[in-house]
């Protein structure tokens, strides 16, 4: 009795041995000729949220696994020391625009000065040229010696005299102007001071924008790289986040199948955890030269062929509708459709193609 129960059971594990084999051989006939497969895990663009400045943690918002939105507060920094500084830069600020008020009411004042040079200078030319012409009229009658030698040395000395004063005040004009100048470029220090303050400003504002620290697009916390309190060091990470809109998965394929594929080409990514569901994907990348493949590929037959590196992306609509499910790292098995004209087989079509309705989150 027990031996016809072995045999029951070897003719049944015979039979689902034949049965899974042409299953395989029939796949694999499909692969050959339409389809093409490679072995993979699910991926995601990850992104380190980093301090831009060192300083030290003052809140954490977020906890491993978090479900975040673009532009999500996330970590703050200390602010303190910038606070500090942002106030000093205030401070010196209005001292730049005190001093560049100053520089231009001294400029007024300097050209001022210099309208009344002009005009002493002025007063000076006018006494100058009434004794030049007195000393002239004066030096005629002298050679006809109508005049006194004490008249003649009178006249010529106050024309020298007048003379002199009138030099003098032209200096004076130059003298005015220069202050004019200085003033000028002490106006033009105390305005550059007043940018350099501005800009000053306008820098620590930024860190302390800077300082908290964002979500720069929707995704999910994958976990804590530091924790409050500690002190990190500019470009230190404090979490990892991964971008649930762009997940793929990589495979490889050999060279006689890889020069088939192009960008955009139909894929069906075969989860090991759902392998009833096939998530629809498109290639979004091609490697353009070949290279061993990576010892994941099963056989060593396989390892020896060069491969190319294909990307398979998933459409980020569809894992919008199921981000609360989506995780990565998950294996699988890629299928590249070869033949644009080839319909899915069936245990490669979508649930919505087989069903008409969507899968139930």
């Amino acid at each position: 009795m027990k031996g016809k129960i072995v045999i029951i059971i070897l003719v049944i594990a015979v039979v689902a041995g034949g049965l899974v084999y042409h299953r395989r051989q029939k796949v694999a006939e499909e692969a050959n000729s339409q389809f093409a497969s490679g072995n993979g895990r699910l991926e995601a663009t990850e992104i380190s949220i980093s301090t831009k400045l060192a300083g030290r943690i003052d809140e954490i918002m977020v906890d491993e696994g978090d479900f975040v939105k673009e532009n999500q507060p996330l970590v703050q920094m200390q602010l303190n020391v910038l606070k500090a500084e942002l106030a000093q830069a205030e401070a010196k600020k209005k001292q730049a625009v005190t001093s560049e008020a100053s520089t231009i009411a001294l400029i007024q004042v300097r050209e001022s000065e210099v309208t009344a040079a002009k005009a002493v200078a002025s007063q000076k030319q006018s006494i100058m040229e009434g004794a030049q012409k007195r000393y002239g009229r004066t030096q005629a009658l002298h050679k006809k010696e109508v005049v006194s030698d004490q008249k003649f040395d009178d006249d010529e000395a106050e024309y020298l005299s007048a003379k002199a004063a009138y030099e003098s005040a032209q200096a004076g004009i130059k003298q005015a102007e220069a202050a004019v100048a200085v003033a000028k470029a002490d106006a033009e220090g105390a305005k550059a001071a007043v940018m350099a303050a501005d800009a000053d400003i306008a820098r620590i504002k930024a860190d302390i924008d800077d300082s908290l620290l964002v979500s720069p697009r929707k995704g999910r916390i994958q976990y804590r790289i530091a924790q409050k309190g500690e002190v990190l060091s500019a470009g230190g990470r404090v979490l990892n986040l991964v971008d649930l809109t762009d997940i793929y998965m990589t495979f490889f394929l050999p060279e006689r199948i890889a020069g088939k594929v192009k960008i955009g080409t139909e894929v069906r990514i075969v989860l090991d955890a759902i392998p009833e569901y096939p998530v629809p994907a498109a290639v979004s990348y091609v490697a353009s030269t070949a290279q061993f493949t990576p010892k994941t590929v099963e056989t060593q037959i396989e390892r020896q062929k060069l491969m190319f590196r294909i990307k398979a992306r998933i459409a980020p609509e569809l894992l919008e509708q199921y981000i609360e499910y989506v995780k990565t790292g998950l294996p699988g098995v890629a299928w590249v459709k070869l033949d644009d004209n080839t319909p899915w087989p069936d245990h490669l079509k979508t649930y919505k193609e087989r069903t008409g309705e969507s899968p139930k989150k």
